[in-house]
């Protein structure tokens, strides 16, 4: 065998012994994500996965209900939710201390149907007199930006007024708007945005808004720890912020 030949089967060996090596390095790691952050993860994720060879499993839900999936022994290496909930987590020793980075932000808004009218909603009156007027009105009964906007109506003085004419969104405020379920939605604005077929309104006046932070945190009894430290500074980085200013989660 020639040396051009040689050389060529030894380069040819190690790039077979490289691939090989990447794959053994592989990992797959489980995301207990808020659906808050749905609207960028859902972009960012494969681009990591194409970048690392690892593989992201992750299952979204409602932040206070993914806590207590997570005590309860749902397994995720790396956890994305509200920001308080990670620091609950960190005291009680199950996400790893120090670990903690808060990445995103968000605002509750308004949404409609497309084409619907856009009602005024730019001050606290203006607000209150859009909400009465809703045939319904939705918002989750659970998460973040739903507890926030219940205690909007509460200082708006209009909780009883709206009981009645009130659904549960859970996760689906959009769907449920563009199914008409619901006339008016309160829902954080990037969730509102991610939905075709649903008009931001605009966020809720400034005097009544509720910011909501999205953290990460390494779960203190991850399988893949090495992988998973490796998402969280991609999550946390450069590039991954700018996922999060085009999706209207300003970091």
């Amino acid at each position: 065998m020639n040396r051009r030949a040689t050389r060529g089967l030894t380069i040819a060996l190690a790039l077979v012994a490289l691939t090989a090596w990447s794959r053994a390095e592989a990992a797959e790691i489980k995301v207990l994500s808020t659906v808050g952050m749905q609207p960028a993860t859902a972009e960012l994720f494969p681009r990591f996965e194409r970048e690392t060879g690892h593989t992201v499993v992750v299952t979204y839900g409602l932040a206070a209900v993914l806590k207590t999936q997570f005590l309860d022994g749902a397994r995720a290496d790396v956890l994305i939710l509200i920001g308080p909930i990670v620091e609950d987590l960190a005291k009680q020793g199950k996400v790893v201390a120090d670990s903690k980075v808060d990445v995103a932000r968000s605002g509750v808004g308004i949404g409609v149907k497309a084409g619907a009218p856009k009602p005024d909603i730019a001050t606290p009156e203006a607000l209150k007199r859009a909400v009465l007027a809703a045939k319904s009105v939705g918002f989750s009964k659970e998460g973040a930006s739903g507890v926030a906007f219940a205690r909007v109506l509460e200082r708006l003085g209009i909780t009883e007024q709206v009981r009645a004419k009130y659904k549960d969104t859970g996760t689906k405020a959009g769907e449920m708007l563009v199914a008409g379920d619901i006339e008016l939605g309160a829902a954080q604005v990037p969730e509102l945005m991610a939905v075709p077929g649903v008009e931001v309104v605009g966020p809720l006046p400034a005097e009544l808004q509720t910011v909501t932070v999205f953290s990460l945190g390494l779960a203190g009894e991850a399988k893949n720890p090495d992988a998973a430290k490796a998402l969280i500074q991609f999550l946390a980085g450069p590039e991954a912020a700018k996922v999060y200013r085009a999706k209207g989660l300003g970091g």
